[in-house]
């Protein structure tokens, strides 16, 4: 059993001496005003119900000041002997404390020192907090702690609590976007037969009722692309997807993809639409198109540039993957260069298209700070990708890259399911020979495509990455509310 705090005894002894005289968790309590809204109203509105949690508190001999928070806004609170009474006002002094919630209902007023503020004419207790908050100077600081912790990192830290509206208003703004755009939102599922969709690693499982294996989806792309064969023609999907690879400051092994498919686009069109997405919902979100990112200031609004694979490695490193166009050859040139690619995998066993991802990634990729969109990927690296007309080694397709991360992922979508089966025999080959991110063969969505597929253009985004990008934040994990971490009790072996 944990030994209690002095604190934590005290808060325990107030629950008991609470009960005398009301339940300390109530069922409920009629709110009419958000305390966002609450600041905006004017002087002198009568009966506004508010409630929160207390997170200031000045108590005095007749007159105690309060402030109550949630994620969205505060407001103060006046508590006055002669509004609420003696008797009430006793309780509340003596039984009050920081982490409390309290509900209120009075009159919106400003103080001398210009702060609204509600001036109670009652108050009902609404839940005790039996351990005490962090310091109020300080809050929470240790990144591992707000990850553990972050209802207390909600409650202490405006920065946590402004990042998070942001990253729920940016997915907002996204849906209202597409939406406008007649775009179709459905659901696909996780627990699947094939990993498919991407280059990854996946989660296993076993489903019990079936008695059969299953995978946790790595990305919902052939199930929406099954969707547009059904007809709809634009339709997206907030999916939570799973791959089991390394993890660093980029990157989680559950994180929330975005993808959006729309029939009879190219990658191009796609590339005016998420531009102009973009910086829509960015300038609602953030009300500016210049962002101070990684120290450098980027101006959104500027026309974003595009660059091909072979122009950025030859500008950066001066080998040009035309050349050492096979696996072989560019391995070679990459050993006798000494440089050192990260990979969770053999790097032997890697298709020629892996190697430039990788190579792209070490040399080129993080010295890429204002928005580009980066064309012309080698075909290995796109199994679902269709060939670009001119020059069948590569694809149309596009990444939007900002601040050296990779933010958007896009095609002009292969619907050919003869050329569709080959190349998914080819990653299924490369899968049996060792490359755990190769795709496997999935015969049911080569079965699907056989009935037919308009031209389509689709687009896969990693939300938070995106917001990892615009909040400027060291790691993905500061935008994701609950990360997946070791228990505090973990031991190895």
């Amino acid at each position: 059993m944990r030994e209690l705090s002095e604190q934590e005894i005290v808060r325990r002894e107030k629950v008991d001496k609470i009960r005398k005289i009301c339940n300390p968790y109530p069922e409920r309590f009629e709110v009419n005003t958000e305390l966002k809204d609450a600041r905006n109203l004017a002087d002198g509105t009568k009966n506004v119900s508010v409630a929160g949690r207390i997170v200031l508190m000045r108590k005095m001999g007749k007159l105690s000041f309060l402030t109550i928070r949630d994620i969205m806004g505060s407001i103060q609170i006046s508590i006055k002997v002669d509004m609420v009474g003696e008797e009430n006002y006793k309780f509340f002094k003596e039984n009050f404390d920081l982490g409390d919630f309290i509900g209120a209902t009075g009159e919106i007023f400003t103080t001398h020192t210009g702060e609204k503020t509600l001036r109670a004419d009652s108050f009902v207790f609404l839940g005790k907090a039996l351990k005490p908050l962090p310091d109020k100077f300080h809050g929470l600081v240790d990144s591992e702690l707000c990850y553990r912790n972050r209802y207390v990192d909600l409650i202490m830290n405006e920065d946590t609590r402004d990042r998070f509206r942001k990253k729920y208003d940016f997915i907002k703004e996204i849906r209202r976007y597409l939406e406008d755009r007649n775009y179709i939102e459905v659901e696909t599922p996780v627990l699947i037969n094939k990993p498919s969709g991407a280059l990854a690693k996946p989660f296993m499982s076993h489903h019990n009722a079936l008695d059969i294996d299953v995978y946790l989806r790595i990305a919902p792309e052939t199930y929406l692309k099954r969707a547009v064969i059904g007809g709809f023609n634009k339709v997206f999907e907030f999916a939570r997807c799973f791959r089991n690879e390394g993890m660093d400051s980029t990157h989680l092994q559950d994180f929330t993809m975005l993808e959006c498919y729309c029939s009879y686009y190219n990658y191009k069109d796609n590339m005016i639409l998420i531009e102009d997405m973009l910086k829509t919902v960015i300038k609602k979100v953030f009300g500016t198109l210049i962002l101070t990112l990684n120290g450098k200031e980027i101006d959104f609004s500027k026309k974003w540039e595009t660059v091909s694979f072979r122009e950025l490695i030859i500008k950066y490193i001066d080998i040009d993957i035309n050349v050492y166009n096979t696996k072989e050859k560019l391995l070679e040139i990459i050993k006798q260069r000494g440089i050192e690619l990260e990979t969770d995998s053999d790097i032997g066993l890697l298709g020629f298209g892996n190697l430039v991802d990788l190579l792209y990634k070490k040399v080129a990729r993080p010295m890429m700070i204002d928005p580009v969109f980066l064309v012309d990927h080698p075909i290995s690296l796109s199994p679902l990708a269709r060939a670009n007309d001119n020059d069948k080694s590569l694809t149309d397709r596009f990444q939007l890259v900002i601040n050296g991360a990779e933010i958007v992922n896009a095609y002009s979508e292969l619907v050919d399911p003869i050329e569709q089966l080959k190349r998914l025999e080819e990653q299924a080959k490369l899968n049996s020979e060792g490359d755990e991110e190769a795709m496997v063969m999935d015969n049911d969505y080569i079965e699907a495509m056989e009935y037919g597929m308009p031209p389509i253009s689709g687009w896969g985004m990693g939300i938070d990455r995106v917001m990892q990008v615009l909040t400027d934040v060291p790691n993905i994990k500061d935008n994701v509310l609950f990360p997946l971490l070791r228990p505090i009790d973990y031991k190895e072996n």
